[in-house]
């Protein structure tokens, strides 16, 4: 057979155009690839709840590649390794009560896991702005390509449509800050948004999880936006924390959803 490169633009093309329409109306946007929406994609696509997940970066997986300090290992404790062993990522017991793992291995099943369960991941593509609409609540995010927005140029934005939004985007926790700064009066979690604390693994691990919550109409927080939002401590390259406050989201969404 005889290869054609014009078909091949029409099947790339095609394909994604098909698959991007199918998810501008959906459940479930999630913002940030990082662990914990990545284990929140997989459990919300298993309620079968619509989900897509918008990662700004050409890779999926936060700040789990780098292990600690570029040392591809990341430390889980006793809380979490069911997760561990649910995706069949492999770990072994340091001492006791500190459980390693690759971080290469977690990002690969944590992604493979989320795509198999039903959840569309759509990388490249920044949230820049939200969608609101009755009460100021937020309704859907206002996308465009990260190429754009790293080149500077102006290019006007699309939008989807979503009844709940999980911002797990790290340290900058982007989309709340979004919604604090457009929105006049807007007050995120209890009284806004705080900004992450120095480094106290053991209080952040806990922390995250409990300021895992909808901290404003139709958003929720995970993973170390979390933190960021509700003002708790960075823990540094322990992620029992990130997936624990991913499965906390997705519940969160999950019990609003079934209303």
């Amino acid at each position: 057979m005889s290869l054609d490169e014009v078909m091949v633009t029409k099947a790339i093309v095609e394909g994604y155009l098909e698959s991007f329409l199918e998810n501008t109306e959906v459940e479930a946007a999630l913002v940030g690839a990082g662990p914990a929406n990545l284990v929140a994609a997989k459990r919300l696509a298993e309620a079968n709840i619509k989900t897509v997940l918008f990662e700004k970066r050409l890779s999926v997986g936060g700040g789990l590649w780098g292990g600690g300090m570029m040392f591809p290992r990341i430390v889980v404790q006793q809380a979490a390794i069911r997760i561990l062993e649910e995706y069949g990522i492999r770990y072994h017991e340091h001492c006791k009560g500190y459980y390693v793992a690759n971080s290469i291995e977690t990002v690969a099943k944590l992604t493979a896991r989320a795509i198999d369960a039903g959840a569309q991941i759509v990388n490249l593509v920044t949230v820049e702005d939200v969608m609101i609409r009755e009460q100021d609540r937020v309704v859907g995010l206002v996308i465009n390509w990260t190429a754009a927005e790293m080149a500077q140029i102006h290019v006007d934005p699309l939008c989807i449509r979503a009844r709940y939004v999980i911002d797990g985007t790290g340290h900058e926790a982007s989309v709340c800050r979004v919604v604090a700064r457009k929105i006049p009066g807007a007050i995120i979690g209890i009284d806004g948004v705080k900004g992450e604390k120095p480094m106290w693994a053991e209080v952040g691990e806990r922390t995250v999880v409990e300021m895992t919550q909808e901290v404003y109409p139709g958003l929720v927080v995970a993973g170390m936006a979390a933190a960021a939002v509700c003002g708790g401590p960075r823990m540094g390259p322990i992620f029992g924390g990130m997936l624990l406050s991913g499965e906390k989201a997705a519940r969160i969404v999950i019990g609003n959803l079934k209303k």
